[in-house]
């Protein structure tokens, strides 16, 4: 079950994943990674961020649930599958350091970390049943992202386009 003090945990550990992903776009810009892997590494960013901004809404939209948890794990598998290919990008067009991989680590475990959460703290049930949080709740796990990851992957998405038009 959900009890305040795991929401707490719950969201301490999204808002520090939220810092990650910050980290990590600040390493991508210092290694000019839109002159390097470009386009293609930064569209892999965007599906990542995709995957994960719907297990954000599921989570947000259904009670609590082993069948929410196993949703979660699906995307985590996307996820992972999209960090795959990024990392293939990254490492075929750009030295990687080992600053940004740790980076990564953090940002690759914590959709798996989120759903095993949630499967702990679940229901134990199979059912998908709509339980839509409070306006406080959507505010808080929507806005911090806008700043946080949304701003950072769109200006890198556009560097990346402007330097491929560049002769």
């Amino acid at each position: 079950m959900w009890t305040p003090s795991s929401q707490g945990v719950a969201y301490a550990a999204y808002l520090g994943w939220l810092g990650f992903g910050l980290a990590d776009f600040t390493i991508h810009r210092r290694a000019a990674l839109p002159q390097t892997s470009g386009v293609r590494e930064s569209a892999l960013h965007g599906v990542q961020i995709f995957f994960v901004g719907i297990g954000v809404l599921v989570w947000a939209v259904f009670e609590s649930s082993w069948a929410v948890a196993a949703l979660l794990g699906g995307l985590a598998v996307l996820h992972a599958t999209a960090a795959f290919a990024d990392t293939k990008v990254a490492d075929a067009t750009r030295h990687v350091a080992p600053v940004e991989q740790h980076v990564h680590s953090v940002l690759d475990i914590a959709p798996w970390g989120f759903a095993a959460f949630t499967a702990f703290t679940a229901d134990p049930t199979w059912a998908l049943t709509w339980d839509s949080k409070p306006i406080s709740v959507w505010a808080a796990l929507i806005l911090p992202p806008v700043p946080l990851v949304l701003m950072p992957w769109v200006a890198e998405f556009r560097a990346a386009l402007l330097a491929s038009r560049l002769p």
